[in-house]
């Protein structure tokens, strides 16, 4: 079952982060680019704390209730006392606020007078402070794609978060070189529109920003945040989506979840009768029931003597946590999704049980301990460290209480294949509060009229110029304007003599080809893919060789392409045609059979066989002349 805006009134609002291309941060000197190797540790805890209005943050709250300590990674390149939050921050990063302001121009976005800085609180760790700096440029204005104008809400300029390295138990781990890299945000107004249509939106917009070769490019360097909400529903904010195609995936799943959410709610005060959700009228420890079960994930865990479950009774519920409205969207999966956040791998329900090794005897146990006297009651089992477990049962009793509610206002993260999980309720307005260490600026109109002749071209100037340029035709000059390796790409074909078309179809289509295999090309970094051009120019490698490279780069086999060269050192014309030889004399009944038809298959092999050693167009030569040779000697 598929929804769509017709359905259900569908109502998205984009949100782009952008990383701005500048040589240091936004308020240090520190270079702007991410580390590999770190050289200084330090660890940090963090407390929400009230507001100026005496209020603390629904979202900084939630964070809390997760004790946890911060390990922080550092560089000295790449970070120094302000990303320790030791010393007081520096003055503006004067290019990436110009770039701001560029982009506002380009949308006919209204520019503030005086520009002030704001403090965003965020006590998850990303920030060693407990907040974000952040600044609202400009509101208003609009971007045009494909004929159809949005609305831009805002545009604002702020800091990137730390790098998250690892997240295991009670601890975080971050690394500081991502901190404080110049971000730009710009908050589109929502809009009735169909998933496709929100991702030509961001291809536009997108397109918008690299014209004007003041951001970023490489894996991480822009994320699109995506705001949803269906008709009686609540606006679900959903973080993290880097891919556009994955985008599409993301925005069709949370449609079909909250309207799933929506369904659930229908039935349960149309057709059960329910007015109210009764959860929290005793929790027991079932622990030593569980003990008993044939459980092998229990039984594991129980080796740790803090671990206990507990469980608790949902009144008139039964069915409906396994009820499935749309195919993966269930009641049941979400709490479990929940309690994740706490460390806590899951949860076990009644619609589910006996199962997982947990008995029917068991069950009986179970439903004796919660006095469960009715057969449409439901029940909850969730097992943990004490603290965690508790905090996870009083999450779960306020979510279920709110299920009649429909959809929840909360924040999600994307996943890889296109769903999306729980990470936190939705932030409130006391989360920000002005900086006190960064004085107003000012912008006056001189300084914008002489941005003003930057703003970024019409795409299809670049476009044609590439064409006119390199010789390539319109879909892969759009190919590698829109990839993010354009700035790579100009660089080999003017330090190289290789030909453009060839550069810029090994830089998208082979590249991603391999990412849709699951290989990740966060490991073929600029360096490495320029390496082996160089080498391909020299003549070291073959064409064919060029992939085969981006794959054992992908799979971590190799660090350099010399390690590649020794095992598979370009062979010399004469040790060629003993290997064609060599394959022609093994395939000699496909050749009686077939003939010269036989030329295809022979040349799959050889290539197979070969694996990059030699240039194909060679190969495919000294084929079909020892084939044309063997046949010729048959006929005489």
């Amino acid at each position: 079952m598929t929804t769509n805006k017709l359905d259900i009134n569908l109502k998205v609002g984009l949100e782009i982060h952008q990383q701005l291309a500048t040589g240091t941060k936004l308020f240090c000197q520190c270079r702007s680019n991410e580390d590999e190797e770190y050289t200084l540790d330090f660890s940090r805890s963090l407390r929400p704390a009230q507001s100026e209005l005496g209020i603390i943050d629904p979202a900084a709250l939630f964070e809390s209730k997760k004790i946890q300590s911060f390990r922080y990674l550092a560089a000295n390149r790449t970070s120094c006392l302000v990303e320790a939050d030791e010393e007081p921050p520096h003055c503006i990063n004067r290019e990436a606020l110009e770039s701001a302001l560029i982009f506002s121009l380009a949308l006919n976005s209204h520019i503030a007078d005086e520009i002030h800085v704001m403090r965003k609180i965020v006590i998850d760790g990303s920030n060693t402070s407990g907040f974000q700096r952040t600044m609202l440029i400009s509101m208003g204005g609009f971007v045009e794609v494909n004929g159809k104008r949005t609305g831009v809400q805002s545009i604002c300029l702020e800091e990137d978060a730390s790098k998250l390295i690892s997240d295991k138990n009670s601890k975080r781990e971050f690394g500081l070189d991502r901190l404080g890299i110049p971000l730009v945000e710009i908050a589109l107004e929502p809009v009735s529109i169909t998933p496709p249509e929100v991702m030509q939106l961001a291809l536009g917009l997108g397109r918008i920003l690299r014209a004007s070769k003041r951001v970023a490019r490489g894996i991480g360097s822009i994320r699109q945040d995506v705001n949803i909400s269906v008709e009686d529903g609540r606006v679900v904010e959903i973080k993290g989506v880097q891919k556009l195609d994955q985008l599409v995936k993301v925005i069709q799943y949370e449609a079909n979840r909250q309207h799933g959410l929506i369904i659930i709610t229908d039935k349960l005060k149309n057709e059960l009768g329910i007015k109210e959700i009764r959860c929290d009228n005793g929790i027991v420890d079932v622990t030593d029931i569980l003990r008993r079960s044939s459980s092998r994930k229990i039984i594991e865990s129980l080796k740790d003597q803090s671990t206990v479950y507990k469980a608790f009774k949902i009144e008139g519920f039964a069915g409906m946590l396994g009820f499935e409205p749309y195919e993966g969207i269930r009641l049941g999966k979400e709490l479990s999704q929940l309690v994740r956040f706490y460390g806590i791998g899951g949860i076990f329900h009644s619609d589910e049980l006996p199962g997982y090794g947990i008995t029917k005897e068991n069950l009986d146990s179970i439903e004796r301990k919660l006095a469960k006297s009715s057969k449409n009651d439901a029940f909850i089992i969730i097992g943990g460290g004490l603290t965690n477990v508790n905090f996870a049962i009083e999450s779960l009793i306020q979510r279920l209480k709110a299920v009649l509610e429909g959809v929840p206002a909360e924040t999600r993260a994307a996943t890889p294949s296109g769903e999306t999980i729980y990470i936190r309720p939705r932030p409130g307005s006391a989360r920000m509060y002005p900086e006190t260490d960064i004085a107003p600026i000012k912008v006056d109109s001189l300084l914008l009229d002489s941005l003003r002749q930057k703003i970024p071209r019409p795409i299809e100037e670049y476009t044609n110029e590439m064409i006119s340029k390199f010789g390539l035709n319109k879909k892969l000059a759009e190919e590698i304007f829109d990839s993010q390796y354009l700035n790579l790409f100009e660089k080999i074909v003017s330090s190289t003599k290789i030909s453009p078309t060839f550069v810029a179809s090994k830089l998208t289509e082979d590249i991603t080809n391999l990412e849709r295999q699951g290989y990740d090309s966060s490991l073929l970094s600029d360096e490495r893919v320029l390496e082996i051009f160089n080498e391909l120019d020299k003549g070291r490698i073959a064409k064919e060789s060029v992939p085969i490279l981006y794959e054992k780069f992908m799979k971590r086999e190799i660090n350099r392409v010399e390690e590649f060269e020794s095992g598979f050192e370009t062979m010399t014309e004469r040790q060629l045609e003993d290997e064609i030889e060599g394959i022609l004399n093994n395939h000699l009944d496909a050749i009686n059979e077939k003939g010269m038809n036989s030329l295809g298959m022979l040349m799959g092999r050889t290539m197979a066989m070969l694996k990059g050693r030699s240039d194909g167009q060679k190969i495919n030569k000294i084929l079909k002349d020892k084939l044309e040779q063997m046949l010729a000697l048959r006929e005489q």
